[in-house]
């Protein structure tokens, strides 16, 4: 796998271009076209800049509503926002009480987060509004004949990873090039977890607790292989789920082959 391409941005979280990539019959994703990153919430001005002369015409939220309606998204002069959700449901749905409950879980096994995570995954590949949201996404990518889009999560690893899993996929690249691209989120937060389990630590929380919380910031071969292996079981392989269930038609493929693949 060629190397990622960072963007130098200090105000968001994971910012990566999909460029370079090689896809179907040897052709490289084009640069300035599929940017990944985590909420852009509180844009320094650099960033602003750099990203409005990267490129970026369109933004992709995949949070849900409750989650854009705490932390909006900067307005970017120009550019086009879409709310795409991949799950409807608030987390800490149920309020204090059912986060109060969570985190007394937390507190007393290490592996409450792993399990959830692995459900979460689960959830984002099976339910009918997430294949809905994933077939939109393609298609606004498929919309999209220049300048870059740019779609993102909160952390730019969970809902990104599953989206980039599959743009990747269809435009051709091999599957261990994608697993380790989506495993690269562990090494771009890094700072992040390690400036959060300080915090936790001195706010007294245990050990099984800031387990769960580097869990909860990580990405896993484990959380990948629930996504995959739920398509396989449920759905008869990725081939077929991305025909049938997101409704990729040969037509819709080609397009985006022709648009995000160099000649």
């Amino acid at each position: 796998m060629s190397d990622p391409v960072v963007l130098p941005l200090k105000t968001v979280r994971n910012p990566r271009d999909l460029g370079g990539y090689v896809g179907f019959k040897g052709r490289k994703i084009k640069s300035h076209r599929l940017l990944r990153t985590g909420k852009i919430n509180g844009l320094s001005k650099h960033d602003e800049h750099f990203l409005l002369n990267y490129g970026v015409k369109k933004i992709i939220d995949l949070r849900s509503p409750a989650e854009c309606q705490k932390c909006t998204d900067e307005e970017l002069p120009g550019v086009e926002h879409f709310d795409i959700p991949v799950s409807i449901e608030d987390n800490t749905k149920g309020g204090s009480s059912n986060v109060t409950a969570t985190f007394a879980r937390y507190r007393r096994d290490q592996y409450a987060g792993f399990r959830m995570m692995c459900h979460r995954y689960r959830s984002h590949v099976e339910k009918p509004h997430a294949q809905h949201s994933f077939h939109k996404i393609l298609e606004l990518l498929a919309d999209t004949k220049d300048g870059a889009v740019l779609y993102h999560c909160s952390e730019g690893k969970d809902r990104t990873g599953v989206v980039t899993m599959l743009i990747l996929y269809i435009l051709g690249v091999d599957m261990e090039t994608i697993r380790q691209d989506y495993l690269y989120s562990n090494y771009m937060l890094n700072d992040y977890r390690a400036d959060r389990d300080a915090s936790f630590k001195k706010s007294g929380e245990n050990i099984y607790f800031r387990a769960n919380m580097r869990i909860l910031g990580s990405v896993s071969d484990a959380f990948l292989d629930t996504a995959l292996i739920t398509i396989d079981e449920e759905f008869g392989g990725l081939d077929k789920y991305i025909r049938e269930e997101l409704d990729v038609t040969p037509e819709l493929r080609d397009a985006l082959r022709e648009l995000y693949l160099e000649k």
